[in-house]
Formats: C-alpha cells, structure tokens, sequence
C-alpha cells in the first residue's frame, strides 16, 4: 500500500481528517489553534507558519521560516547554533576559550545569515525543547522528506531531536536519502523503565531528594489540583528559571500557552504547593514509550537549601518509574544528572539539503564538520 501525504495550512484546514487515535485526538487538541491562531499568540518569541502534514494515519507538525533570526531555537537555527551557543559558553569557565569561540561564532553567524541559514522547514516540530516522534517507517520518512521537496524547493529541511539510541533506524533511513547529521546538543536519558538502571548511590540520592518534600512541608500536587488561578504564577516559574537564568530564547510561554496545555492536555501539570503557593512545576508529554518535560520551572527566590529543583527532578523520575516511561532529561544540569543515573548523549539534527545551490549548502556542511570534530569532543570531555 503507498504512502499517503496530505499537506493543510490555515486556509484549508477545516478539510483535514484526523485520525481517530489517541495521537490524533491529542495533535488537534493542542496543534489546530497553532495553526489557525498563530503560534505568536501562545508563545511570545515563535514566529513561524505552521502546517499539518497527514501520513497516513499520523499528523505531525511543519513549520516554515525564511529568516526572522532573532526568533526562538525551535524555529531558528541561528538561534541555536551562534546566539544559544555564545550564552553556553560561559558555562565553560575558561575566558580565553570563551573569547576565542565568541568571536568565531560571530564571524560564523555573519556568513550564515548571508547563506540564509534560517531559510528552512522542520519536520515534526511541537516547538518544544525537545520533540518525541511517532513510530515513523523508513518508508515514511522518505515520503515526508519528498513531499517537503517538492512543496519547499528553497528550503532546508529539517528533523530536530534526533538520538541514536531512540531513532536509530530513523536516523539510518534519512542519511541514506542524503541528509545531513549535525549534532545540537548532548542530552540526558533516564531508563526508568529498566529495573536494573542506576547504581546504588544514584538510587539513595533520588530518595533523599523525594523526603525533602515532607522535611520542607511541601505536597505534590497532580494537574487535578492545578487551578486557572495557577497559570499566571506557573508561567512566572517557568520563567524564573529557563528564561530569567537560562536565555530569552528558550520557548516564551505565555498564559494563554499554559491554559491551552492545560485545556487540551497537551502537557501534564504537576507542582510542589506550600501554604497554599505554587513554588514549583512541571509538565510533560510522552509519545511510543519515552516522556519528557518541556515545561519546568521553580521559584528561584527561595533559598537553594529548600532544595526546589532536587524535590521536582525527584517527583518527575518517580512518574517516570510509575508509568514506565523512558525519561528523555534534555540538556543542562549535566553533573546532577549524571549523579542519579541518566547517561549522556548526542542529539542531532538530521538535514537536507541537496536541492540547494552550492552557496546555500557550505553553511550546513561546515556546521557538521566542526560539531562533530570539535564540539561533540568538547561536550564529552567537558560532561556538559
């Protein structure tokens, strides 16, 4: 049986069929105002067209952008490769290093913008840190990858989120159409779902964080308890923490965001309450067997001896354990992480980009020679 691709924009989109499945049903809960109210209205700094593609008996999301190189990562890959990067390098704690990659990141980024690196289409983008993706065939791919093509010919296609141990075969079947594999970050994975994963120091510090909910009089709250009065301090917490003290261009949430995640059940809510307040929150999605937690936030005015962040990873690996889920961790807070188990590794980004003239192509090229010489060691090495 072939493969049948169908591509809807706003204009079109009340003919689209959507598949009856516990996929379907989620994708147009939280996807269809996206792409019918615009993606600006949910989240400040995403700028972006959004398309649903069905393949079959799967949706999955198409976001097309020509420029707009001061938008958010999810959409932008100038954002994550020369502005995210320029911020991460203070992680390296080296000056010298630090003044050296800043300045070639920005002679990079000047002849990027020139080869119109953000002139570019992402496959399967939730606009999320991270996205899971559904049990795509090779067969499916390889449609995909085409039907893009020929509906974009002036456009670099992109498959963001991309690991070897999840998307092996995914991975294989894209490289052997021609794309490109350039690595974006190193991440972490829980294997929750491994009864015999973790040693015994990472089990002891996972239950010492948990006791410090009750040794801080603090209760975990499931999203039956998160309230509409809670979406302006969950976007406050948010913020505090991924954008106050990571980088503006982390996914701006907004109220409106929060509620439609809410409404939809697009994430699962879950906080720490004390006396009545919000302190902490997360939510998270899954999809075939992994979740992960693209919203996560914590009051960071408290104290760090409460110990916010240690309470909340607790209750979010103890969900993970709970439904079995692989725990997809993303990026940052190496060292704590790796402490309780999860194991590092590359993410990437798989890219085509073989329609394009010559001038287009040497950006990406060059992206995925010197990530992966230079900066996948460094990360290693590093343990970022």
């Amino acid at each position: 049986m072939s493969t049948r691709i169908f591509l809807y924009e706003r204009a079109n989109l009340e003919r689209i069929d959507w598949p009856d499945s516990v996929d379907g049903r989620y994708a147009r809960a939280y996807l269809e105002p996206l792409v019918r109210e615009g993606t600006d209205r949910y989240i400040r700094n995403v700028r972006t067209t959004m398309l649903l593609m069905r393949i079959d008996d799967l949706i999955l999301p198409i976001t097309v952008n020509d420029g707009e190189y001061d938008n958010c990562y999810v959409c932008s890959p100038y954002t994550h490769y020369i502005r995210y990067a320029k911020r991460e390098l203070e992680l390296l704690n080296r000056p010298v290093m630090e003044k050296s990659l800043s300045a070639l990141l920005d002679v990079l980024g000047y002849f990027m913008k020139r080869s119109h690196l953000n002139r570019v289409v992402h496959i399967n983008n939730w606009l999320l840190s991270t996205n899971l993706y559904p049990p795509l065939s090779g067969e499916q791919a390889k449609a995909v990858l085409n039907a893009v093509r020929e509906a974009f010919p002036e456009h670099a296609i992109v498959f963001r989120s991309l690991c070897p141990s999840l998307h092996a075969e995914m991975i294989a079947d894209l490289r052997a159409e021609g794309c490109k594999l350039v690595p974006s970050r190193q991440i972490y994975l829980y294997r929750s779902n491994d009864p015999t994963f973790g040693n015994a120091k990472a089990r002891w510090l996972l239950k010492r964080d948990y006791e410090l909910l009750s040794d801080n009089g603090y209760e975990f709250v499931s999203a039956g308890d998160i309230t509409d009065d809670d979406i302006s301090r969950i976007v406050e917490l948010y913020a505090m923490l991924y954008l106050d003290k990571y980088s503006y261009d982390n996914p701006q949430f907004n109220e409106e965001f929060i509620r439609l995640a809410k409404r939809s059940g697009a994430l699962t809510l879950y906080g720490l309450r004390k006396n009545g307040r919000l302190d902490a929150v997360m939510g998270y999605f899954s999809r075939t067997g992994v979740m992960t937690t693209p919203l996560f936030g914590y009051d960071t005015t408290l104290p760090q001896s409460v110990g916010l962040y240690r309470m909340l990873s607790a209750c979010l690996m103890r969900q993970a354990r709970e439904t079995g889920h692989l725990l997809h961790e993303s990026a940052g807070a190496a060292q704590f992480k790796r402490n309780r188990g999860a194991i590092a590794e590359i993410e990437y980004s798989a890219v085509f980009d073989r329609h394009l003239p010559l001038g287009r192509r040497w950006c990406w090229s060059l992206l995925e020679r010197l990530l992966n010489g230079i900066g996948v060691p460094l990360m290693r090495k590093l343990k970022l």
